[in-house]
């Protein structure tokens, strides 16, 4: 069995671990801190666990969290980079699902996060945790830095159409809607039910902070910088991100059958048939990502449609998903569940 640690448990990534982690067969939940909530029963504070988790909330102080074989941070950014190093010289593996280790820039990272890194050595060894790009450097990794949300729909969007070198990778366009469990289980104006609802709204279109991780992604594929524009949008619903991408052929190719064979092999991502749509509920609770790909008018226009759950695969699947890799399992143990309709 994997010993498995959880700090920052009361959030909803840290409570969608949970949720997945609670079945799954290889693995024993030892320890989930929270400091505002130490003594309190998980199953209290979220109640759909009830009967699946048995365990206390700890002060992480306490918590003998080197004692695991891996730890999950599902933490606010800034928290991982404080206790990484230490577990490591411990033995334990650590995957981080906030954006410490995401950006090997370090400079860069401080710009767009606002603080200084704690430790910048370990931003070098860190495995960027995108299965689909990175699977045989996860295997081996110590610490993994989960993509983020945004980031894995648009980089598996994009992702066939710069290997094969078939559009101009300097006009890339990425329009992202998310849904408002994205910004977290916190109290902000912007995401009270009187403000979101029934209301569609830009935000961080002079920069976004998941601008720097999608570009360095992309790029690295190319082996060249790209040029990308992103906008996100908040949009009245929990869960969900959708992603339109736009591009530029540079060559007449097949694209269903460029994406259908790039993909053919991967347990969670679905190439849809040509002509269709897919939906943000048809990935509800599941580590899928739906992928269509068109070309409108038969013009030299290229438009992919990705759609995720944006705690699933955007959060807490992928991260599963990287430890089941990581400890030799079966990519799709504890994370192969049917989404949710309606």
């Amino acid at each position: 069995m994997i010993n498995v640690g959880i700090v920052g448990g009361t959030g909803y990534t840290g409570v969608e671990l949970l949720r997945l982690l609670a079945l799954h067969p290889k693995v024993k939940i030892k320890a989930i801190t929270s400091r505002n909530e130490t003594g309190v029963n998980v199953a209290d504070l979220f109640t759909n666990l009830r009967g699946h988790i048995d365990l206390k909330f700890s002060d992480p102080a306490d918590a003998k969290l080197n004692k695991c074989d891996v730890v999950f941070f599902a933490t606010p950014n800034g928290i991982a980079m404080q206790q990484a190093e230490s577990l490591l010289k411990a033995g334990v593996r650590v995957i981080d699902l906030a954006a410490d280790f995401r950006i090997k820039n370090v400079t860069e990272w401080e710009k767009w996060y606002g603080m200084q890194h704690a430790c910048p050595a370990l931003v070098a060894e860190a495995v960027y945790g995108l299965p689909e790009i990175n699977r045989e450097l996860v295997k081996n990794a110590r610490l993994i830095a989960n993509p983020g949300c945004y980031p894995t729909a648009v980089q598996l969007g994009f992702l066939p159409l710069i290997e094969a070198g078939v559009i101009d990778i300097n006009y890339l366009i990425a329009d992202v809607k998310s849904g408002v469990s994205g910004a977290g289980r916190k109290a902000e104006v912007h995401i009270l039910h009187a403000e979101a609802s029934d209301n569609f709204k830009a935000y961080g279109v002079p920069g976004h902070r998941h601008l720097p991780e999608i570009k360095q992604g992309l790029s690295n594929v190319a082996q060249k910088p790209v040029n990308l524009t992103f906008v996100p949008h908040l949009i009245p619903m929990i869960r969900g991100i959708h992603a339109t991408l736009y591009a530029k052929l540079t060559q007449r190719t097949d694209l269903q059958t460029l994406y259908e064979k790039r993909y053919q092999h991967e347990a969670f991502v679905d190439v849809l048939p040509a002509g269709k749509h897919p939906e943000t509920r048809s990935v509800r609770g599941s580590n899928i990502c739906r992928i269509a790909v068109h070309q409108p008018q038969n013009s030299d226009t290229v438009v992919v449609l990705s759609v995720t759950d944006n705690l699933v695969k955007g959060a807490a699947g992928q991260a599963i998903q990287n430890m089941n890799i990581m400890f030799g399992l079966s990519e799709t143990l504890g994370i192969n569940q049917v989404p949710l309709l309606p």
